[in-house]
């Protein structure tokens, strides 16, 4: 199967220049409605679901072969072999910004910018390093998301959106997660959450935009400040935006702040 089909991937805007997003977990890329709307007239928007999310075709999918996100990123440098797409703007909205983060990595010249909304390259507190949890409370996420997934999926979609005055928000992201494929949600989970991409980070080489949100319970903002460190040259910008998804939640600031990067 091509990648196209396996990942549904979708094509519009007037431009040449490739922008390629890709959704965060849980999601789709019906995600990036507010978004990308604001850069069809320049750009060839890309958009496509990761396997087990949106319309993606699963009939391939094994553990076997989707035991790191190394395996993800090899998805997105699939699609732009068969796009045949170079200068790639790549946007990665949380655990896809490291997604982005590998494939830049492995094959740089693919790409000329990064986008990097809300990324996590390690979610566990180590040393110094805080990630925003104990490996015992991602022990403890991860225990409720086997038990229990849709009960797990209504519980924390709200808390990952924030913006508790927007319910509509947290209610929108707790459907994105009851319709995945819950086998693969399960698996991608414990990627997503598990992952430590800390040393990935120096290697990236390429002109990065780091946005954080200024009150995120997912990714707190020392986290955008040490990816900021690490990736030479990067630009962050913090949004007055909260939560953990400013692409649904404040989408005229996101905007505003890719267009002055990109």
């Amino acid at each position: 199967m091509n990648a196209l089909k396996r990942n549904h991937v979708t094509i519009s805007g007037k431009g040449h220049r490739p922008m390629l997003f890709a959704h965060g977990y849980g999601c789709d890329q019906n995600m990036w409605r507010y978004i990308t709307p604001a850069f069809e007239e320049n750009y060839k928007i890309i958009l496509f679901d990761h396997i087990g999310f949106g319309n993606s075709d699963t009939s391939t999918y094994t553990s076997e072969h989707y035991t790191s996100l190394e395996a993800y990123a090899a998805d997105v440098l699939e699609i732009c072999q068969e796009l045949q797409l170079q200068d790639v703007i790549f946007v990665g909205h949380s655990v896809s910004a490291m997604i982005g983060v590998l494939a830049a990595v492995k094959k740089p010249e693919r790409f000329s910018k990064l986008v990097l909304i809300s990324p996590s390259p390690c979610f566990i507190n180590d040393g110094t390093y805080v990630g925003g949890f104990k490996r015992e409370d991602i022990d403890n996420l991860l225990g409720a998301l086997e038990g229990d997934y849709l009960g797990w999926s209504e519980t924390m979609a709200p808390v990952i959106m924030g913006n508790p005055d927007r319910p509509e928000l947290g209610q929108e992201l707790s459907g994105s997660f009851c319709r995945s494929n819950e086998k693969i949600a399960r698996d991608f989970a414990r990627l997503t959450f598990l992952s430590d991409n800390r040393k990935q980070l120096p290697l990236v080489k390429i002109n990065t935009l780091i946005l954080q949100c200024s009150d995120d319970a997912i990714a707190p903002l020392c986290v955008g400040e040490y990816t900021h460190q690490q990736i030479q040259g990067s630009k962050l910008v913090v949004l007055e935006a909260t939560g953990h998804c400013p692409n649904l939640s404040a989408p005229q600031e996101t905007i505003a702040a890719m267009r002055s990067f990109v």
